[in-house]
């Protein structure tokens, strides 16, 4: 008798995104015209960019990409889904407090469950953006709000005993048998669609007034999908070309403007939310039709992870952005945006790691000349050429390499950027933002909670993870690996002696 199959996490992982694409699809028919689109843009980006397409990722990693968004209530059920995700060798990193991330009221703080080790994050990236309201934050709500809020929350069951005891297993047994792996990703699934019991009119309007995605939260006696998120490698042709199909999407695109030097953090955009049916029921006991917005089509492009030097240069480069574009039309703030980008960060890949900006591994470079197996191809001198859009000077340079002299068939190293594995509070505050139908209600005179990434590893039960710590561990770990297979100390593998661009 055989034996049973048996997935590991990142089966598991790779399967429950599949099945979530698979009902969101059904729900959200819109989704799936993104979808189509992402795939044309991505097929015609590397159709005519060939293996530099491949620069940050391979395009079966990035066609299979996605990134989920969830919300929660309360700690327990923040922690809950932490089990959950857990069995899918999905850690939380990072901490990310939208409250002060946009001037429309979102009162949640967030972490992102996705995996945190190179080789995870290349059978699957998956990630899930999870948030969780704050009701104690005076800011949002009255006490009596509060005291309501945590009533309803503490009354409902998102995630059944069933659903948490094979995450339990999973977490604990490194997998699970096909039978309870199908068991737990159906039961992990519907606890994601989107219920069709009537919704509290009165409650729901209450909290709407205070905020949209408040009442999304705590309106609700369920939790749901609010968008999931393909990876695409033109963000600027998908924004044209959903506009062209008739898609009403958001304003802008989220992030660093569009620019001809490296792509580096994450630019994000969606179509806007659309009016779904739901049933209410009113404070006299009738149940009536009406529609809600809390659902939208977001679409991302990941860029180059940038070092703690490098954020806070972004971050000052969008405070002065916000300044200066104050009142200005979006195709204004493009152009002061890229004048702002044009004075912080260099053109080229090269100057960005010399200079301490950005990530970079130290990557073997096999005989085929691609790094990874899916790198830019390189001549004898160990160069490529990375300017993909062919539009400016040098936008990703050549990868100059370090080891043997050319003509030689030694290992040679080159220098890869590691794609920007996390996300932006002020980018997803913009997002939210965009896709609602009014501002909400904070009285900036109070004093809000106090919430950080303590706070919520207490919540969670379980290490929050550092993304800059998880980047930099990557980089030592391939300087590492190249130093051994070179014979040489890994600290002669720097920037002033690895690739990068031409010296």
């Amino acid at each position: 008798m055989s034996q049973e199959k048996f997935l590991e996490p990142w089966q598991l992982r790779a399967a429950f995104a599949r099945s979530l694409s698979d009902m969101y699809g059904k729900e959200v028919p819109a989704y799936t015209t993104l979808l189509e689109v992402s795939h044309e843009v991505n097929a015609d980006f590397v159709a005519t960019h060939g293996a530099d397409a491949e620069r940050l990722g391979s395009i079966d990693r990035v066609t299979a990409e996605r990134h989920g968004a969830i919300r929660v209530g309360t700690p327990t059920e923040i922690s809950q889904v932490a089990r959950i995700f857990g069995a899918m060798g999905m850690h939380p990193v990072g901490f990310y407090d939208l409250r002060d991330a946009s001037s429309s009221s979102v009162p949640v703080i967030s972490t992102a469950f996705r995996p945190v080790e190179r080789d995870e994050l290349a059978r699957n990236p998956f990630r899930v953006f999870t948030s969780m309201l704050v009701p104690g934050d005076r800011r949002f709500f009255t006490a009596d709000q509060e005291r309501r809020l945590d009533e309803f929350l503490g009354a409902r069951t998102l995630f059944g005993p069933d659903l948490l005891r094979l995450a339990d297993r999973a977490e604990a047994e490194g997998g699970l048998p096909a039978t309870a792996a199908e068991e737990f990703l159906r039961l992990a699934t519907e606890a994601f669609e989107l219920s069709r019991e009537p919704v509290d009119q009165a409650w729901y309007r209450e909290l709407e007034a205070v905020s949209a995605v408040a009442a999304d939260i705590g309106g609700i006696a369920s939790t749901h999908i609010n968008h999931l998120t393909p990876r695409v490698l033109d963000i600027d042709d998908l924004y044209a070309r959903m506009t062209a199909r008739g898609i009403t999407m958001i304003p802008a695109i989220q992030g660093p403007p569009a620019w001809e030097g490296p792509d580096v953090l994450l630019r994000q955009t969606s179509f806007r939310a659309l009016a779904e049916p739901r049933t209410f029921r009113t404070p006299d006991g009738r149940v009536i039709e009406d529609s809600l917005r809390v659902r939208f089509g977001e679409v991302e492009a990941r860029g180059i992870a940038l070092t703690r030097e490098g954020r806070a240069a972004y971050d000052t480069a969008v405070a002065e952005l916000d300044e200066r574009a104050a009142g200005a039309t979006e195709a204004e703030r493009q152009t002061i945006g890229r004048e702002i980008w044009h004075r912080t960060f260099p053109v080229s890949e090269t100057a960005l790691a010399d200079q301490g900006l950005g990530y970079f591994t130290y990557e073997l470079l096999p005989d085929d000349g691609r790094i990874g197996g899916h790198g830019s191809p390189v001549d004898d001198n160990g160069r490529g050429d990375h300017d993909r859009r062919g539009d400016g000077p040098g936008t990703h340079d050549r990868p100059r390499t370090a080891g043997a002299s050319a003509g030689t068939r030694a290992p040679r190293v080159v220098r890869a950027p590691v794609v920007y594995e996390d996300f932006l509070p002020r980018s997803a505050a913009g997002i939210f933002q965009s896709n609602l139908t009014e501002e909400g209600a904070k009285d900036a005179g109070q004093t809000g909670a106090d919430r950080d990434d303590d706070w919520m590893a207490g919540a969670l039960g379980r290490d929050l993870a550092d993304p800059f710590e998880l980047y930099a561990r990557q980089v030592e770990r391939s300087r590492q690996t190249a130093a051994a297979t070179l014979g040489v100390d890994p600290e002669t593998l720097t920037a002033s002696t690895t690739p990068g661009g031409p010296s």
